[in-house]
């Protein structure tokens, strides 16, 4: 059973129009560098493995690599299957029926009641911000933002700050996309330490009802560093025949290394040893696009960090890339079209809410000497239906004007316009 934490869920949904500035759960409204203006209540869950989770996250991760990257070969690609699983789970946590069932089946979350569900999620995040420490940071933050005239429903706000942790916000996108777009692009640069300064543009989100966002940074040390007196230039065969000169890294001692099936992997860990890179090396002519099966990277992880392999001096090549991309297409091919068309259900977010819009992402990833810094985020814009978007008010027949003093309520003109031809 669910038990509230800070109060009558109500609360929060009857504050984020009305710009409280007090109550449970409830922020009072800051500049716009800190944009919160409500937060749902906290159910208290039972406690949750958050491993199946971590597993989900793994195997989406991988379908949408895999996907991406036949769409885009010989590029490089970065994302964060966190964040992405993250800005789409808060989209989840709104949708039924159908809908519900083909983002679940994409996003391979474990089939379990939903306050199952919201407990493995709410763990899932403990999990990852109990990484950070000495020598780590890790900083992941997940948002819904609202146009002013589309509050979520109070029961949505709840799941998503349960399972997320998630903040509220205001967004004109219906009728004042660039200071919406600006507002959440001013955000998730904060969130991520100015890595990521623009993750949508106004053309993205006008019309959209909602935005979900997700972001992440990260800061995250070796435990042994590698000498840069030791990094020298080396060779790397982009394809067959074609060869570039990168500067590799070389480790001091052997680190843990192992092979299964032809792919090879070797365990890098961060300070702490709670957080650690896994390098993996596909099979010997395999191609750009070789993609492990979960189950292959779990054999491949397992004979790296606990069958313990003789063990590899490795050359890692020193790395500064990004990416940024829409990732509809992908998702669509994956399973998840049905959440993008007409007869898509998001209406546990509200009952105004028709179909997902766009999937953005976007992602930077540096790997050097001293450890590694990288940065995501991802947002979900979700439509309003044909009805709110037909809102528009048209003055077709007889109408009133009042012109009035609002402080004293005067009425300095008044009229009756019966035909807008007639002088």
């Amino acid at each position: 059973m669910r038990r509230s934490v800070l109060g009558a869920a109500a609360v929060a949904a009857a504050c984020l129009l009305a710009a409280c500035t007090s109550g449970p759960g409830i922020t009072r409204p800051a500049p716009a560098t800190a944009p919160t203006v409500a937060r749902g209540v906290a159910y208290v869950e039972p406690a949750a493995d958050p491993v199946p989770y971590g597993a989900a996250d793994t195997a989406f991760g991988l379908d949408v690599l895999r996907a991406w990257c036949q769409a885009s070969p010989d590029t490089n690609l970065v994302f964060s299957p966190a964040v992405l699983a993250s800005a789409l789970g808060l989209a989840y946590l709104g949708a039924k029926g159908p809908t519900a069932t083909a983002m679940a089946g994409v996003l391979h979350l474990p089939a379990q009641s939903r306050d199952a569900q919201l407990a493995g999620l709410a763990a899932r995040l403990a999990a990852l911000r109990a990484v950070n420490g000495s020598g780590v940071t890790l900083a992941a933050s997940d948002f819904v933002w609202a146009d002013p005239a589309l509050p979520p429903l109070k029961s949505y706000l709840d799941d998503v700050a349960t399972a997320y942790d998630a903040g509220v916000g205001q967004a004109p996108f219906q009728t004042n996309p660039a200071r919406a777009a600006a507002e959440v692009n001013q955000a998730i640069s904060r969130d991520t330490r100015g890595k990521i300064p623009q993750l949508v543009t106004p053309g993205l989100v006008s019309g959209m009802g909602w935005v979900l966002t997700s972001a992440l940074y990260m800061d995250a040390r070796w435990n042994t560093p590698f000498n840069p007196g030791q990094t020298s230039g080396g060779t790397f065969t982009v394809r067959p025949g074609t060869t570039v000169t990168v500067q590799y890294m070389h480790s001091s001692r052997p680190l843990q290394s192992n092979a299964v099936n032809g792919w090879t992997g070797a365990w890098l860990p961060y300070q702490g040893g709670k957080l650690g890179m896994l390098a993996i090396l596909p099979p010997a002519g395999a191609g750009a696009c070789a993609i492990p099966s979960p189950s292959g990277l779990a054999a491949l992880t397992r004979a790296v960090l606990v069958n313990l392999g003789p063990g590899a001096v490795i050359g890692l090549p020193k790395l500064d890339i990004s990416s940024n991309a829409r990732m509809d297409g992908e998702l669509k091919a994956l399973g998840m079209a049905q959440a993008f068309g007409p007869s898509a259900d998001f209406t546990a977010l509200s009952p105004e809410a028709a179909n997902i819009g766009f999937v953005q992402q976007s992602a930077t990833l540096k790997v050097d000497e001293k450890g590694t810094v990288g940065a995501a985020a991802a947002a979900v814009g979700l439509t309003p239906t044909d009805a709110f978007a037909g809102r528009e008010l048209d003055f077709n027949r007889p109408y009133l004007l009042l012109v009035t003093d609002l402080q004293t309520g005067e009425p300095v003109f008044l009229a009756t316009v019966a035909n807008p031809t007639q002088g």
